[in-house]
């Protein structure tokens, strides 16, 4: 079984920064697109960025040029680097992830962690 697991949450202050990291562990075979998701006031999961195996990123649109997102294959953990960060990101970011073997992709997501701007 594999599972995801976020950590770096927490708060501050508007203009800041903080990472937030999310890991698979468990029997992996292959991580393919991972990527983090929080909800919106219309949307219970919109994406904040994704990222291929590859390294091909994707955005939203009110993260693009603040929020960067990379990848550790060998370590099965994403980044999301969260610059000029505004009251509005304030959220639960959850982590998603695809999981292939030989049998099935089986999309996972983690438990979520707290991301706070204080204004």
């Amino acid at each position: 079984q594999v599972q995801l697991a976020e950590s770096g949450g927490g708060l501050v202050q508007t203009g800041g920064s903080l990472t937030i990291t999310c890991r698979a562990s468990g029997s992996i075979s292959t991580m393919y697109s991972m990527g983090w998701y929080r909800p919106t006031a219309v949307k219970e999961r919109d994406l904040v960025a994704t990222i291929t195996r590859e390294g091909v990123a994707q955005y939203g649109d009110s993260v693009k040029g603040r929020f960067t997102i990379s990848r550790d294959n060998a370590k099965n953990t994403i980044y999301l680097q969260m610059t000029n960060l505004r009251p509005d990101d304030t959220a639960v970011y959850s982590c998603y992830g695809v999981h292939g073997d030989y049998y099935q992709d089986t999309h996972l997501w983690g438990q979520g962690i707290q991301v706070t701007v204080s204004p």
